[in-house]
């Protein structure tokens, strides 16, 4: 799964991309799997905790406390993620 996240700190909107280790991070953090998602949803929360952990690793400068990261976001959304399932074009051979 993958997701790609506009975050905007108070100093200019960018784009941050999940991955497996965010994922991963975040299942551990919250004791949910990612399969979760798709009966369960995903929070505003879920979501501050992937761009923050996202931005760590793509150099963006993020404060060393998940909360006051959470506190200093203006904005915080979804532009792309993976379908769920893939669709019927993307599993026929050709």
């Amino acid at each position: 799964m993958q997701l790609t996240l506009k975050v905007d700190q108070g100093q200019g909107e960018y784009l941050c991309h999940t991955n497996l280790y965010v994922i991963v991070t975040w299942e551990r953090k919250f004791k949910r799997r990612a399969s979760d998602i798709q009966t369960a949803g995903i929070g505003m929360e879920d979501l501050a905790f992937m761009a923050y952990e996202s931005s760590k690793l793509a150099g963006v400068t993020v404060p060393a406390m998940f909360d006051d990261f959470i506190k200093r976001l203006v904005t915080l959304e979804v532009v792309e993620g993976e379908p769920a399932t893939p669709t019927v074009g993307a599993t026929e051979s050709n």
